[in-house]
C-alpha cells in the first residue's frame, strides 16, 4: 500500500520521482506529493489529492521544480481522511526535517501528546506526521546525526513503516528505515534511489539492496551506507533484477490486467518448467532449490496452507489435490487470523504462506508466529528478495514476473501450478504414486499452458456473456471440491474490477439458506469439471434454474449434457482434474474485467484497493 520514491543524484529529481509513481500506481492510492530541494535550499513541498495526474499538472511534469534530491509519495488513507493536508510529504515545525512513510505507527496518539508538551504544533490527521516530528525532537535534544536520531525514533514507535527523510542540515541526502514495510534502494551512475518496490526504479537500474528489517540507510549522489540500530556500518550484497522492463508495460493491450492474463501460459509454464526437466525422454520433478529434503517431505504429518484473498483461494483448491495425491491433511487458514487462534500445531508440520509481493503484513505476521511455534515455513512467492522469502525456512518463487494490475491474475495461476508441483512430488516421496501415473501426470502438467492459450481464444464468447451483467446486482458461483475453490476467486475478480456484489459457495450449501436469494434474473455460474461430482452440480444448476436464476455453466469439453441445464454455457479443454483450477478460473477472471470494461470502471486501479497489503 502506498508507494515512495526518493531520488538524489545529478539528474533534476521531481521528473524522476513522477516518473517512479506512477509505476507504483497499481498498489493503491488517494492523493500525492513530493518535497524536492535545490543545492542548500529549504525543499519544496507539493500535494494534490486525488490522482498523480493532479500532481503532474501542478508542476508541468516537475519542470518547474528545481533540485537533484528528493522525495515523493502515493498516499493511500490509513489514519485521516485523504485530503491535501494529510498527502505526504509532511514536514518539522520548523522544516528542518521533511519526510515520507508507508506502514502504520500504532503508538502515535501516544506519541503525538508527548510532542505537543514539547510545544511541537500538528497540522494533520496523519501519524506520518508524528514520525517526522519524533525524529526531528530526538534530532535536536540530543544534537545528534540524522543516523542517531532515526534509530532513536525506531526504538521508540510501534508498528510498521519504510521512512525515507530528508534534513535541512544535509543537502543531496536522504536517509531510510525500515521495519515490516517493503524498500529497496538502487544506485545508478546518475545517482542512487530508493522506492517501495522495483518497478519504479527499473528505468534508471537494475542494481538494487534490499534493506532489512530494523536497518537505516544514508543515499548520496556517489553511493548509499546501511546501518544497523546502533549506528554500526553494515555491508549488503548488490542484488541483479533480472525482470524485463517491457513487462511493467502495457504491451498493446488497453489495461494491464487483460495483458497479464494473457501471459498466463508463459508465467505458469515458465513455473512449471523450474522444477520439471525431461532427460532421454523421463521427466522428473526437482524441487531442491526451495531446500525441501525428501526425508522432511516423507515425515509431514499436516501441511498449513497461510494466505489472504487470491492466494488464500489458491490454497483452498490447492487443498484437494494436496490430499487427494499425497494423502496428506491439509488445513487452509486466513492469514490475518492464522496468529489470533490458539491452537494445536502438529509436529512435523509445514506452513506454506503464499503472497505474491512477498510483503503482505498478515501473511508475514503469520509466518512468524509459525516459526516461533517450531513449524517448519515454505514461501511460495513471486518477488526475490522479499520480507517473507528473506525470512522463511524454504522459499518456491514463482515465475510470473511483475504483476501491475490490482486484480491478481497471473501470479493467481503460477501460485496454482507451485502447489501442484508441490502436491506431486510429495506424492513421488511418499510411495502413495506409481511413477507410470506420476509421468503421465507431470506430462499433462506441462500441457497445461497451451490449454490456458486454447481459453484465451474464445475469450470473445466471455465478452458477449458479459453483456448480460451489466444491470446486475447480484451473481452468485457455485461449485464442488476443487471447483468451489476456483468459484471463490471468480467471485472476488467479479467483485474488486465490477463492483457487483458476487459470493461464492459450496453448491451443497445452496439448500441451506441461500437460495432464498434467487429470484427471476439473478445470474449464477456454476463450475463443473469434477467428474465424481458432475450429476450432483447439474442437481445443484436445476435447483436454482428452477427459482429464475440466469444460469451460467462452466465446464470441461465433451460434458455436452451441460445445455440441456444452462442458458449459456462455456467450455475448457479436458484435462487431469487435479489440475482443471488453472483452465477454469480463466473464463471467471475475463468475465469480471469485461463486466468491469462495460461498466467504464478503472480496471486496474479499482477503488479502495491496493496491490500489496503492507499494513494489517
Amino acid at each position: 500500500m502506498c508507494g515512495i520514491v526518493g531520488f538524489t543524484g545529478k539528474l533534476q529529481a521531481a521528473p524522476i520521482l513522477l516518473d517512479g509513481l506512477s509505476k507504483l500506481e497499481y498498489r493503491g492510492y488517494d492523493s500525492a506529493g513530493l518535497a524536492v530541494r535545490d543545492g542548500d535550499s529549504a525543499p519544496v513541498v507539493v500535494k494534490a489529492k486525488g490522482r498523480l495526474k493532479v500532481l503532474s499538472e501542478k508542476i508541468d511534469g516537475g519542470r518547474t521544480l528545481p533540485g537533484t534530491c528528493g522525495i515523493g509519495h502515493t498516499r493511500w488513507a490509513t489514519h485521516g481522511e485523504p485530503t491535501e493536508n494529510n498527502a505526504h510529504p509532511h514536514v518539522s515545525d520548523d522544516g528542518n526535517v521533511v519526510g515520507v512513510h508507508n506502514g502504520i505507527i500504532e503508538n502515535y496518539q501516544e506519541l503525538k501528546a508527548k510532542l505537543e508538551k514539547k510545544g511541537y504544533a500538528f497540522y494533520s490527521d496523519t501519524d506520518t506526521e508524528v514520525a517526522v516530528k519524533l525524529i526531528d525532537y530526538y534530532y535536536k535534544k540530543y544534537q545528534v546525526g540524522p543516523i542517531d536520531a532515526l534509530a532513536k525514533t525506531m526504538v521508540r514507535v510501534r508498528g510498521s513503516y519504510a521512512l525515507a527523510v530528508m534534513f535541512s542540515d544535509y543537502p543531496g541526502e536522504i536517509y531510510v528505515a525500515r521495519k515490516d514495510s517493503p524498500m529497496i534502494v538502487g544506485v545508478a551512475e546518475e545517482g542512487s534511489l530508493v522506492a517501495s518496490d522495483v518497478p519504479a526504479i527499473m528505468k534508471y537500474t537494475r542494481n538494487v539492496y534490499y534493506i532489512g528489517n530494523l536497518e537505516m540507510g544514508r543515499l548520496t549522489e556517489g553511493g548509499v551506507e546501511f546501518y544497523d540500530l546502533n549506528g554500526d556500518v553494515i555491508e549488503k550484497p548488490l542484488k541483479d533484477i533480472t525482470w524485463d522492463a517491457e513487462a511493467a508495460e502495457k504491451g498493446g493491450f488497453e489495461h494491464f490486467m487483460m495483458k497479464e492474463i494473457h501471459e498466463q501460459p508463459k508465467v505458469v509454464g515458465d513455473t512449471i518448467r523450474s522444477a520439471v526437466r525431461e532427460v532421454e525422454g523421463r521427466l522428473t520433478l526437482d524441487l531442491s532449490g526451495t531446500g525441501l529434503s525428501d526425508e522432511f517431505l516423507k515425515s509431514l504429518k499436516q501441511i498449513l496452507i497461510v494466505a489472504c484473498g487470491s492466494a488464500y483461494h489458491v490454497g483452498v483448491a490447492a487443498q484437494y489435490v494436496l490430499e487427494d495425491l499425497a494423502g496428506v491433511p491439509v488445513r487452509v487458514e486466513y492469514a490475518s487470523e492464522f496468529r489470533y487462534r490458539t491452537m494445536p500445531l502438529v509436529e512435523d508440520s509445514l506452513a506454506v504462506i503464499i503472497s505474491q509481493s512477498g510483503e503482505t503484513a498478515d501473511s508475514l505476521a503469520a509466518l512468524r508466529h509459525a516459526k516461533e511455534k517450531g513449524v517448519r515455513t515454505l514461501a511460495v512467492v513471486n518477488v526475490v528478495g522479499s520480507s517473507i522469502a528473506r525470512e522463511a525456512d524454504h522459499v518456491f518463487y514463482t515465475l510470473a514476473g511483475p504483476e501491475i494490475a490490482v486484480a491478481t491474475t497471473k501470479a493467481y495461476s503460477a501460485q496454482l501450478a507451485a502447489c501442484d508441483l508441490l502436491a506431486l512430488k510429495l506424492a513421488e516421496v511418499r510411495g502413495v504414486m506409481p511413477e507410470t501415473k506420476e509421468q503421465e501426470m507431470l506430462r499433462e502438467l506441462l500441457s497445461i499452458p497451451e490449454k490456458i492459450g486454447k481459453v484465451l481464444e474464445d475469450k470473445e464468447r466471455i465478452q458477449w456473456f458479459a453483456n448480460k451483467f451489466l444491470n446486475a446486482r447480484d451473481v452468485f458461483f457455485i461449485g464442488r471440491g476443487i471447483d468451489y475453490g476456483v468459484c471463490l476467486e471468480g467471485s472476488l475478480k467479479m467483485k474488486e474490477v465490477s463492483y457487483v456484489h458476487s459470493e461464492a459457495y459450496a453448491a451443497g450449501e445452496l439448500k441451506h439458506g441461500t437460495i432464498s436469494l434467487i429470484e427471476d434474473g439473478t445470474p449464477v455460474i456454476a463450475v463443473a469439471t469434477q467428474g465424481d461430482l458432475y450429476e450432483k452440480m447439474i442437481s445443484n444448476m436445476v435447483e436454482v434454474k428452477s427459482r429464475g436464476a440466469y444460469l451460467c455453466g462452466l465446464t470441461s469439453f465433451g460434458n455436452y449434457t451441460m445445455e440441456d441445464t444452462a442458458d449459456f454455457t462455456f467450455y475448457v479443454p479436458k484435462t487431469d482434474e487435479h489440475f482443471a483450477a488453472s483452465l477454469a478460473v480463466i473464463p471467471l477472471q475475463l468475465l469480471g474485467y469485461y463486466v468491469a470494461v462495460n461498466r467504464s470502471l478503472d480496471v486496474d486501479k479499482p477503488r479502495n484497493l491496493a496491490k500489496s497489503v503492507t499494513v494489517e
